[in-house]
Protein backbone atom coordinates (compact mmCIF):
# COMPACT_ATOMS: atom_id res chain seq x y z
CA UNK A 1 0.00 0.00 0.00
CA UNK A 2 0.95 3.93 -0.69
CA UNK A 3 0.54 6.25 2.27
CA UNK A 4 1.28 9.91 2.15
CA UNK A 5 1.97 11.54 5.59
CA UNK A 6 2.14 14.99 6.99
CA UNK A 7 3.41 15.30 10.28
CA UNK A 8 5.50 12.07 9.86
CA UNK A 9 7.97 13.75 12.28
CA UNK A 10 6.60 14.30 15.02
CA UNK A 11 5.72 12.22 18.20
CA UNK A 12 2.66 10.26 16.50
CA UNK A 13 4.14 10.59 13.22
CA UNK A 14 7.39 8.89 13.55
CA UNK A 15 6.21 5.98 15.80
CA UNK A 16 3.28 5.89 12.79
CA UNK A 17 5.53 5.89 9.76
CA UNK A 18 7.99 3.13 11.21
CA UNK A 19 5.00 0.73 12.03
CA UNK A 20 3.81 0.99 8.28
CA UNK A 21 7.16 0.59 7.49
CA UNK A 22 7.33 -2.69 9.79
CA UNK A 23 4.32 -3.48 7.96
CA UNK A 24 5.35 -3.22 4.32
CA UNK A 25 4.01 -0.07 3.36
CA UNK A 26 5.54 2.22 0.91
CA UNK A 27 5.06 5.84 2.32
CA UNK A 28 6.21 9.40 1.68
CA UNK A 29 6.56 11.82 4.18
CA UNK A 30 5.68 15.53 3.41
CA UNK A 31 7.48 17.79 5.39
CA UNK A 32 8.86 21.31 5.54
CA UNK A 33 11.78 20.34 7.06
CA UNK A 34 13.60 17.50 4.57
CA UNK A 35 16.62 17.43 6.31
CA UNK A 36 15.06 16.08 9.76
CA UNK A 37 12.82 13.68 7.92
CA UNK A 38 16.07 12.01 6.19
CA UNK A 39 17.88 11.84 9.57
CA UNK A 40 14.52 10.05 11.28
CA UNK A 41 14.53 7.38 8.66
CA UNK A 42 18.01 7.16 6.43
CA UNK A 43 17.19 4.70 3.21
CA UNK A 44 20.16 2.30 4.51
CA UNK A 45 17.52 1.36 7.23
CA UNK A 46 13.83 2.80 5.81
CA UNK A 47 13.83 1.25 2.33
CA UNK A 48 10.68 2.28 0.84
CA UNK A 49 10.17 5.42 2.96
CA UNK A 50 10.81 8.56 0.74
CA UNK A 51 10.53 12.25 2.09
CA UNK A 52 9.21 15.47 -0.47
CA UNK A 53 9.62 18.98 0.51
CA UNK A 54 6.84 20.81 0.53
CA UNK A 55 5.61 24.35 1.89
CA UNK A 56 1.71 25.44 2.42
CA UNK A 57 0.42 27.17 -0.85
CA UNK A 58 2.96 24.55 -3.02
CA UNK A 59 0.22 22.28 -4.59
CA UNK A 60 2.99 20.58 -6.91
CA UNK A 61 4.92 18.31 -4.91
CA UNK A 62 1.68 17.61 -2.97
CA UNK A 63 0.27 15.78 -6.45
CA UNK A 64 3.03 14.32 -7.49
CA UNK A 65 3.09 12.41 -4.17
CA UNK A 66 -0.69 11.99 -3.84
CA UNK A 67 -0.87 10.68 -7.69
CA UNK A 68 -1.96 7.22 -7.31
CA UNK A 69 -1.70 6.74 -3.17
CA UNK A 70 -3.95 4.55 -1.22
CA UNK A 71 -4.22 6.62 1.56
CA UNK A 72 -3.62 10.20 2.85
CA UNK A 73 -2.43 10.16 6.24
CA UNK A 74 -2.53 14.40 7.66
CA UNK A 75 -1.31 15.00 11.04
CA UNK A 76 0.92 18.58 10.20
CA UNK A 77 0.40 20.98 13.17
CA UNK A 78 2.40 23.10 15.52
CA UNK A 79 2.39 22.10 19.06
CA UNK A 80 -0.47 23.09 20.76
CA UNK A 81 1.70 23.29 24.63
CA UNK A 82 3.91 26.36 23.82
CA UNK A 83 2.84 29.72 24.64
CA UNK A 84 0.31 30.98 22.80
CA UNK A 85 1.60 34.66 21.62
CA UNK A 86 -0.89 36.21 18.63
CA UNK A 87 1.96 34.84 15.93
CA UNK A 88 2.07 31.68 17.44
CA UNK A 89 -2.06 31.37 17.37
CA UNK A 90 -1.67 32.14 13.97
CA UNK A 91 0.61 29.67 13.50
CA UNK A 92 -1.18 26.79 15.25
CA UNK A 93 -4.50 27.65 12.85
CA UNK A 94 -2.32 28.12 9.60
CA UNK A 95 -0.26 24.92 10.53
CA UNK A 96 -3.70 22.89 10.47
CA UNK A 97 -5.85 24.66 8.01
CA UNK A 98 -3.39 25.73 5.76
CA UNK A 99 -1.95 21.78 5.26
CA UNK A 100 -5.43 20.11 5.26
CA UNK A 101 -6.57 22.72 2.31
CA UNK A 102 -3.89 22.24 0.52
CA UNK A 103 -3.91 18.53 0.63
CA UNK A 104 -8.19 18.45 -0.15
CA UNK A 105 -6.91 21.11 -3.75
CA UNK A 106 -4.42 18.31 -4.90
CA UNK A 107 -6.54 15.61 -4.61
CA UNK A 108 -9.34 17.29 -6.72
CA UNK A 109 -6.84 17.93 -9.23
CA UNK A 110 -5.36 14.39 -9.62
CA UNK A 111 -6.65 11.27 -11.63
CA UNK A 112 -5.81 8.49 -9.42
CA UNK A 113 -6.86 9.98 -5.97
CA UNK A 114 -6.84 8.14 -3.33
CA UNK A 115 -9.43 6.02 -1.45
CA UNK A 116 -9.01 7.39 1.71
CA UNK A 117 -7.93 10.45 4.02
CA UNK A 118 -7.28 10.22 7.81
CA UNK A 119 -7.31 13.71 9.21
CA UNK A 120 -6.12 14.92 12.68
CA UNK A 121 -8.18 17.24 14.90
CA UNK A 122 -8.41 17.59 18.57
CA UNK A 123 -10.26 16.73 21.50
CA UNK A 124 -10.20 20.79 22.00
CA UNK A 125 -13.22 20.69 19.43
CA UNK A 126 -15.40 20.41 22.92
CA UNK A 127 -13.59 23.21 24.61
CA UNK A 128 -13.39 22.67 28.51
CA UNK A 129 -15.15 21.62 30.93
CA UNK A 130 -14.71 19.69 34.82
CA UNK A 131 -18.40 18.77 34.75
CA UNK A 132 -19.59 17.64 31.10
CA UNK A 133 -19.05 14.51 28.97
CA UNK A 134 -18.59 14.74 25.65
CA UNK A 135 -18.57 12.02 22.74
CA UNK A 136 -18.68 12.34 19.05
CA UNK A 137 -22.07 14.00 19.10
CA UNK A 138 -21.73 16.69 21.54
CA UNK A 139 -21.44 20.46 19.62
CA UNK A 140 -18.37 22.32 19.54
CA UNK A 141 -17.02 24.50 21.83
CA UNK A 142 -16.27 28.58 21.51
CA UNK A 143 -12.92 28.83 22.74
CA UNK A 144 -9.81 29.54 20.79
CA UNK A 145 -9.18 25.50 20.68
CA UNK A 146 -12.55 24.94 19.81
CA UNK A 147 -12.93 27.42 16.51
CA UNK A 148 -9.30 25.99 15.68
CA UNK A 149 -10.81 22.41 15.02
CA UNK A 150 -13.76 23.37 13.72
CA UNK A 151 -11.95 25.48 10.45
CA UNK A 152 -9.25 22.58 10.49
CA UNK A 153 -12.48 19.70 10.16
CA UNK A 154 -14.47 22.01 7.52
CA UNK A 155 -11.56 21.75 5.45
CA UNK A 156 -11.19 18.04 5.43
CA UNK A 157 -14.77 17.59 4.91
CA UNK A 158 -14.32 18.83 1.87
CA UNK A 159 -12.50 16.33 0.78
CA UNK A 160 -15.87 14.21 0.47
CA UNK A 161 -16.83 16.25 -3.03
CA UNK A 162 -13.56 14.15 -4.93
CA UNK A 163 -15.39 10.87 -3.73
CA UNK A 164 -12.53 10.07 -1.09
CA UNK A 165 -13.28 8.03 1.89
CA UNK A 166 -12.74 10.56 4.99
CA UNK A 167 -11.96 9.87 8.52
CA UNK A 168 -11.64 12.70 10.83
CA UNK A 169 -9.79 11.45 14.76
CA UNK A 170 -10.16 13.94 17.52
CA UNK A 171 -7.13 13.13 19.35
CA UNK A 172 -6.93 13.35 23.44
CA UNK A 173 -3.41 14.25 25.06
CA UNK A 174 -1.05 10.92 24.03
CA UNK A 175 1.05 9.23 25.81
CA UNK A 176 4.24 7.24 25.10
CA UNK A 177 7.80 7.92 25.36
CA UNK A 178 8.14 11.51 24.86
CA UNK A 179 5.45 14.17 24.25
CA UNK A 180 3.38 15.18 27.77
CA UNK A 181 5.03 12.54 29.76
CA UNK A 182 7.84 13.57 29.21
CA UNK A 183 7.74 16.71 30.62
CA UNK A 184 6.24 15.57 33.82
CA UNK A 185 8.01 12.79 34.56
CA UNK A 186 11.55 14.99 35.49
CA UNK A 187 9.69 16.36 38.62
CA UNK A 188 8.71 12.90 39.96
CA UNK A 189 12.28 11.78 39.55
CA UNK A 190 13.20 14.35 42.04
CA UNK A 191 10.31 13.84 44.71
CA UNK A 192 8.64 17.34 43.48
CA UNK A 193 5.43 16.15 41.49
CA UNK A 194 2.13 16.11 41.59
CA UNK A 195 -1.19 17.33 40.16
CA UNK A 196 -1.14 20.70 38.08
CA UNK A 197 -4.23 23.15 39.17
CA UNK A 198 -6.57 22.18 40.96
CA UNK A 199 -6.35 18.43 40.07
CA UNK A 200 -10.29 17.96 39.47
CA UNK A 201 -10.10 18.71 35.62
CA UNK A 202 -9.88 15.61 33.54
CA UNK A 203 -7.61 14.08 31.91
CA UNK A 204 -8.82 12.85 27.99
CA UNK A 205 -5.44 10.51 27.08
CA UNK A 206 -4.58 7.88 25.00
CA UNK A 207 -1.26 5.91 24.75
CA UNK A 208 0.32 6.69 21.57
CA UNK A 209 0.58 2.49 20.40
CA UNK A 210 -3.22 2.85 20.45
CA UNK A 211 -3.18 5.96 18.18
CA UNK A 212 -1.11 4.25 15.64
CA UNK A 213 -3.27 0.85 15.51
CA UNK A 214 -6.41 3.19 15.43
CA UNK A 215 -5.13 5.30 12.42
CA UNK A 216 -4.02 2.25 10.71
CA UNK A 217 -7.14 0.39 11.70
CA UNK A 218 -9.35 3.15 10.13
CA UNK A 219 -7.49 2.91 7.05
CA UNK A 220 -7.59 -0.90 6.62
CA UNK A 221 -11.43 -0.51 7.49
CA UNK A 222 -13.22 1.27 4.41
CA UNK A 223 -16.43 0.89 6.56
CA UNK A 224 -15.19 3.00 8.58
CA UNK A 225 -16.20 6.86 7.73
CA UNK A 226 -16.78 9.99 9.46
CA UNK A 227 -15.90 11.83 13.13
CA UNK A 228 -14.13 9.52 16.06
CA UNK A 229 -12.80 10.83 19.23
CA UNK A 230 -8.86 8.65 19.63
CA UNK A 231 -9.33 8.51 23.46
CA UNK A 232 -9.02 5.67 25.35
CA UNK A 233 -12.10 4.66 26.94
CA UNK A 234 -11.55 5.72 30.77
CA UNK A 235 -10.38 9.40 30.81
CA UNK A 236 -9.45 10.44 34.56
CA UNK A 237 -8.99 13.52 36.53
CA UNK A 238 -5.25 15.04 36.67
CA UNK A 239 -5.27 13.82 40.60
CA UNK A 240 -5.94 10.09 39.66
CA UNK A 241 -2.98 10.71 36.85
CA UNK A 242 -0.21 12.37 39.11
CA UNK A 243 -1.11 9.58 41.82
CA UNK A 244 -0.65 6.72 39.50
CA UNK A 245 2.20 7.81 37.89
CA UNK A 246 3.68 8.30 41.29
CA UNK A 247 2.75 4.86 42.21
CA UNK A 248 4.51 3.52 38.79
CA UNK A 249 7.64 5.70 39.78
CA UNK A 250 7.57 4.64 42.97
CA UNK A 251 7.74 8.13 43.91
CA UNK A 252 4.83 10.46 45.89
CA UNK A 253 2.19 12.56 44.40
CA UNK A 254 2.39 15.50 46.90
CA UNK A 255 3.32 18.62 45.63
CA UNK A 256 0.84 20.36 43.39
CA UNK A 257 1.51 22.74 40.46
CA UNK A 258 -0.33 26.34 40.99
CA UNK A 259 -2.25 27.68 38.19
CA UNK A 260 -0.08 30.78 38.49
CA UNK A 261 3.18 29.11 37.30
CA UNK A 262 1.40 27.15 34.53
CA UNK A 263 0.09 30.30 33.21
CA UNK A 264 3.64 31.90 33.45
CA UNK A 265 5.18 28.86 31.17
CA UNK A 266 1.93 28.91 28.31
CA UNK A 267 -0.31 31.75 29.10
CA UNK A 268 -3.76 31.49 27.13
CA UNK A 269 -3.01 27.63 26.29
CA UNK A 270 -2.67 27.20 30.35
CA UNK A 271 -6.71 26.30 30.04
CA UNK A 272 -6.82 23.85 28.30
CA UNK A 273 -4.42 21.89 30.59
CA UNK A 274 -5.66 24.03 33.70
CA UNK A 275 -9.70 22.81 33.15
CA UNK A 276 -9.65 20.02 30.50
CA UNK A 277 -12.47 17.87 29.41
CA UNK A 278 -14.18 14.83 29.95
CA UNK A 279 -14.25 12.61 26.11
CA UNK A 280 -15.41 9.72 25.69
CA UNK A 281 -14.95 7.59 22.60
CA UNK A 282 -18.40 6.09 21.87
CA UNK A 283 -18.40 5.73 18.32
CA UNK A 284 -14.91 4.43 18.40
CA UNK A 285 -15.89 1.52 20.23
CA UNK A 286 -18.71 0.35 17.72
CA UNK A 287 -16.34 0.27 14.87
CA UNK A 288 -15.07 -2.94 16.55
CA UNK A 289 -11.74 -1.25 17.27
CA UNK A 290 -9.86 -3.00 20.53
CA UNK A 291 -7.87 -1.06 22.75
CA UNK A 292 -4.51 -2.25 24.07
CA UNK A 293 -4.42 -0.35 27.24
CA UNK A 294 -8.20 1.14 28.30
CA UNK A 295 -6.50 1.85 31.20
CA UNK A 296 -3.84 4.02 32.77
CA UNK A 297 -1.96 2.20 34.81
CA UNK A 298 -1.03 -0.51 32.57
CA UNK A 299 -0.78 1.81 29.55
CA UNK A 300 1.92 3.64 32.14
CA UNK A 301 3.54 0.52 32.46
CA UNK A 302 4.14 -0.26 29.65
CA UNK A 303 5.75 3.09 28.43
CA UNK A 304 7.87 3.39 31.46
CA UNK A 305 9.06 -0.19 31.29
CA UNK A 306 10.24 0.91 27.73
CA UNK A 307 12.02 4.16 28.75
Amino acid sequence: MKVVITGGTGFVGTGLVRKLHELGNQITILTRNPEKAKRLFPESIYPGVSVTAYKIGELTPLKTSLEGADAVINLAGEPISERWTTEYKEAILKSREGVTADLVAAISQLENKPETMISGSAIGYYGTSETATFDENSPAGEDFLAKVCQTWEMSAQKVRESGVRLVILRIGIVLGNGGALAKMIPPFKIYAGGPIGSGRQWFSWISREDLIDLIIYCVGHPEVSGTYNATAPNPVRMKELCQILGDVLGRPSWLPVPDFALELLLGEGAKVVLEGQQVLPSATLNTGFTYKYPTLKPALENIIDKM
